[in-house]
């Protein structure tokens, strides 16, 4: 936390914003994100009568049930709860550590993945015809009930996997 606050200052004070204050872009162009920890897997409390509803099979084959909010990702539901997903990327749909399996009733009620997500999704372990990835679904009516299941495992690939 630390180290990112130290960055935000010397990267707000570097020649690359020259005084002025540090775009909203900046971070993402660098690939970084500057968001503190505590606010991952950030969700609020659903309004009454406004809930709708997801559930996760875990890898055990239990199932966790959580009324949520109408945008929210699955990746930030699965973090606020202290499910095994990892977003590695911090849901800037950059790797395939919030793979999901998503059942096939609710499938074509999400929009089409795109060329992004689809790249991600082909390092994916165990990738299946309903696969996606968390961070790219978001909560809406259309998809109340969902249920998508956590793979058994995740692939987090990195630059030291290519040298």
């Amino acid at each position: 936390m630390l180290r990112i606050a130290a960055f935000s200052r010397l990267v707000s004070r570097s020649s690359l914003t020259a005084g002025r204050a540090m775009p909203k872009t900046m971070p993402q162009a660098l690939g970084l994100s500057l968001t503190p920890v505590r606010f991952h897997g950030h969700v609020h409390k659903p309004k009454p009568g406004e809930e709708l509803h997801v559930t996760f099979i875990l890898k055990d084959g239990t199932q966790r049930k959580y009324e949520v909010c109408k945008g929210d990702s699955l990746l930030d539901i699965a973090q606020a709860h202290n499910l095994d997903m990892e977003g590695a990327c911090g849901g800037s749909c950059a790797c395939s550590t919030c793979h999901v399996i998503v059942d096939p009733e609710y499938y074509d009620a999400l929009e089409e993945p795109d060329d992004d997500e689809n790249d991600m999704l082909d390092l994916a372990y165990g990738l299946t015809e309903t696969s996606r990835l968390g961070c790219q679904i978001k909560m809406s009516k259309d998809v109340d009930g969902i249920r998508v299941a956590l793979p058994a495992l995740t692939r987090n690939v990195s630059n030291a996997d290519f040298e």
